[in-house]
């Protein structure tokens, strides 16, 4: 980190690849979980010798650094207190007669995660969240631990299940649909059970002798039931909005009912016809549903529907969901990346959860190799002229989203309506004003990473312009640092992120009558909150109860109020809020409405 970046971090505080640690006594006992939560989320810095006081930060410098860097080193290289050695930059450097020691963590592969300390990873394992380092959960240790196994996940082979568990019309319609494109394929002459075989959907262990259905097998061809009872939180979920109506939830949805056998290749038909119905560009297929004449659009879709499949976390107790909506299309899946986001958008790198489930897609020709179906999805989108896809992984839940708008760059609606927010200063903005303003209208919220996507400028200059925004009241910025987030400021004219929760849906005034002046008073109730970037728990809740006291307020308004996520106010204060009776619903017979607001019980 260069001197100058580090002062201005001193100047604004810590965020989310920063951390200051005094260091008065030695290293301190907290930085080994600091450590673990960096190397287990992006990556950042720790800095010893600069302290904390009256909410400020000043240097205070660390003597002797030369041995504290040593103890540094033979503690980091100790297995008994972490892992795997992930840090190899640790260095002195001198600002103003202060010496300072500089830990730059980087982010640890999926192959080295988890990062954990004291020799014990249910314990302790650490991740980075909005509200400082927190001990990961059971389930993120173990989707870790099987990111990091050398055995594919869909390869395991599943004891107490055979050919009874398997729908056997799926596995027909497989075989039509494999006989249509490779009408001579040998596979094609044997049975089923060497048929699955060759795919990857039935395996001996050629150690134990061992033999038997494997995961692979049970999720593309089996029943319902079966799928259950090897995976109790097994959930795919389609769903359209097609309606203005936000009182609709949705307008048609495909989930596990019992009226269909719910496995993956049953799934993808069913979802891809309605993904591609009414698309307004001209495409056939043939009676086997295979390409025919059909456009770069189609392609991507089904890129994007079949990497959703194949890349799922599928021992996840989160859903696969896809959501098709007016303005474009949302993919789901539980699992984050296993290649850096940046080789996803270059293409050429691919590193399949379920290499399994890919050769059998691919054996109808849907899915390609080699890291290439990424850049065909970027290619169709560049054709149209629409806004880029955006992939976001949410670290925290443990899922990774591709957002495909199918929105040109500042239609004339939106640029009437970003107009109406700068007034006459619309013509003063310069070209990246206007298109951070449309990516903020398009996406509902946005941060300088997501902006890099679609601009070339270098990150200090999107920050400087993202700066003046905020301060002329046209965006508001919630968060810190990296996990810094921005909306629009008058938020009349914010349209909802294309796949955002129901809680974040554009607000009228008639669901939220707040006036201007009694905006500006919860504010102020509010500021200790928001200016604070840790603040006690109790202190938190004390605050919304007073916000939430004269009338009911939506999650996005006290989200904004406090300067924090949506999510973090929901899971770590409402929520336990509501179960103590302090608050209560708006809506209390439909929890996920739309508009669900919170009152304070009494005041």
């Amino acid at each position: 980190m260069e001197i100058e970046t580090l002062l201005q971090h001193i100047d604004l505080g810590e965020d989310q690849n920063i951390e200051f640690k005094a260091a008065d006594g030695g290293l301190p006992k907290d930085l080994w979980p600091t450590l673990s939560a960096f190397a287990n989320t992006d990556g950042g810095c720790i800095v010893l010798g600069v302290r904390e006081k009256q909410g400020e930060f000043e240097i205070s410098g660390v003597s002797n650094p030369r041995s504290l860097q040593t103890t540094f080193w033979n503690t980091h290289n100790n297995r008994e207190k972490l892992n795997t050695p992930i840090c190899s930059d640790v260095k002195v450097i001198n600002i103003d007669g202060y010496n300072l020691l500089i830990i730059n963590i980087p982010k640890a592969t999926p192959k080295q995660q988890p990062v954990y300390i004291n020799n014990n990873p249910m314990t302790g394992t650490y991740k980075r969240g909005n509200e400082g380092d927190y001990r990961c959960s059971k389930e993120e240790i173990q989707q870790m631990f099987r990111d990091a196994s050398n055995d594919a996940q869909d390869s395991k082979i599943l004891d107490g299940f055979d050919f009874k568990d398997l729908d056997l019309d799926t596995l027909k319609s497989f075989r039509q649909r494999f006989s249509s494109r490779e009408p001579d394929h040998i596979w094609l002459s044997l049975d089923d059970q060497q048929l699955l075989d060759q795919l990857g959907g039935w395996k001996r262990d050629r150690q134990t002798g061992k033999e038997g259905l494997t995961i692979a097998g049970l999720l593309m061809f089996g029943r319902e039931r079966s799928i259950l009872d090897a995976f109790s939180h097994y959930q795919l979920d389609y769903q359209e909005h097609l309606s203005n109506d936000p009182e609709e939830r949705w307008t048609y949805r495909l989930t596990l009912d019992g009226k269909w056998e719910p496995n993956l290749f049953n799934f993808y038909y069913r979802v891809y016809l309605r993904l591609v119905d009414n698309l307004d560009v001209p495409f056939k297929l043939d009676q086997y549903y295979v390409r025919k004449g059909e456009t770069h659009v189609h392609e991507a879709l089904r890129e994007a529907l079949v990497n959703t499949l194949i890349h799922a976390d599928h021992q996840s107790s989160r859903p696969i969901k896809i959501i098709k909506e007016l303005g474009g299309f949302r993919f789901s899946n539980p699992g984050l990346l296993r290649i850096p986001l940046e080789s996803l958008y270059k293409g050429g790198v691919s590193d399949p959860r379920n290499p399994n489930l890919q050769k059998m897609f691919q054996m109808l020709g849907l899915g390609e190799k080699a890291g290439s179906g990424f850049p065909q999805i970027l290619r169709a989108w560049k054709e149209q002229q629409w806004f880029d896809p955006l992939v976001s992984e949410k670290s925290d839940i443990g899922v990774t989203e591709i957002t495909l708008p199918m929105i040109s760059f500042i239609p004339e609606d939106v640029g009437q309506e970003i107009k109406k927010i700068v007034g006459d200063s619309y013509c003063n903005l310069t070209e990246l004003d206007r298109i951070i303003l449309a990516l903020v209208h398009q996406f509902g919220e946005i941060s300088n990473f997501d902006i890099q996507r679609y601009r070339k400028e270098h990150p200090r200059d999107i920050s400087e312009h993202l700066r003046t925004l905020v301060q002329n009241r046209w965006l508001r910025q919630a968060g810190r640092g990296r996990g810094t987030r921005y909306t629009l400021f008058n938020n009349q004219f914010s349209q909802p992120s294309l796949f955002s929760s129901s809680e974040h849906l554009p607000v009228s005034s008639e669901h939220l009558p707040v006036s201007s002046e009694h905006y500006e008073r919860l504010k102020k109730i509010a500021e200790p909150i928001r200016e604070k970037g840790s603040v006690k728990k109790e202190l938190v809740e004390d605050v919304i109860l007073q916000l939430c006291c004269e009338q009911y307020l939506l999650l996005r308004t006290l989200a904004e109020l406090l300067g924090r996520e949506p999510d973090s106010i929901r899971n770590h204060y409402v929520n336990p809020l509501l179960d103590r009776g302090l608050l209560e619903l708006k809506h209390p017979k439909q929890k996920n409405h739309p508009q669900q607001a919170y009152r304070t019980v009494s005041c």
